[in-house]
């Protein structure tokens, strides 16, 4: 008698479950521990999940991409959702030290705002980020503890920064502004609404031009300071 198809592959499924808690380490090691590794595999994660996207993408399709062993990948992650996590912190806060220099390195309050509002709107509205943000919007109702992860209590924390900036520039007397978190929140609103939406929802199905980001940015900060800045 021939072997069932449909058992057969209920009993690979299984055997490879089985294989991967096996390969699954009792503890994970200590993150920094050896970055270079970390690293290779967020990487190859990474090209993964552009790819073929968070659920499709298969532990099987990151060890190969990343040239590493499950075992391996498991030292580091504790599950596929815990490393697509990690790989947007990572990105996060890379840029969000971009958008910092921008603010410490301007001259003026106008500058560092154009220079700010043009690296959070041009990184928030990439192919990169819309693509990561509707792979976790797809899984939150199964998935709430990733969806937490990624955003947040504060889903663009961009805003923390800015307001240490506005905080400073207050208390030089350039902006007259009574609530720095709040303000931070409706510039950010500002630079990215003729944008934002639009993309996350597929409206606007190609990145924004450079052009159009920098006229977006400087209608927002003129708006802004319009508002805010110190009346004589």
């Amino acid at each position: 008698m021939s072997a069932d198809p449909e058992m057969h592959g209920l009993a690979a499924a299984r055997l490879d479950a089985a294989e991967d808690e096996a390969t699954k380490p009792v503890r994970r090691r200590v993150a920094g521990q050896d970055p270079a590794k970390r690293q290779q595999i967020i990487e190859g994660a990474k090209r993964c999940f552009m790819r073929l996207g968070f659920e499709a993408a298969s532990m099987n399709d990151i060890t190969a991409e990343a040239g590493v062993s499950k075992g391996t990948i498991y030292v580091y992650f504790a599950d596929k959702a815990d490393l697509f996590a990690a790989l947007c912190e990572g990105e996060r806060d890379r840029h969000l030290q971009f958008a910092k220099s921008q603010l410490d390195e301007s001259v003026g309050v106008e500058e560092a705002l154009t220079r700010f509002g043009v690296a959070v709107t041009t990184r928030l509205t990439s192919n990169q980020v819309i693509s990561a943000m509707r792979m976790v919007l797809a899984v939150a109702d199964s998935m709430p503890h990733l969806a937490t992860r990624f955003f947040g209590p504060e889903p663009f924390s961009g805003v923390a920064i800015l307001k240490v900036y506005l905080d400073r520039v207050v208390a030089s007397g350039e902006l007259d502004i009574a609530d720095t978190e709040l303000a931070g929140r409706q510039f950010i609103d500002l630079v990215m609404a003729g944008v934002f939406k639009r993309r996350l929802f597929g409206i606007l199905r190609e990145e924004a031009s450079p052009q159009l980001i920098a006229s977006m940015v400087a209608t927002g900060v003129d708006m802004f300071l319009t508002y805010y800045r110190r009346k004589s």
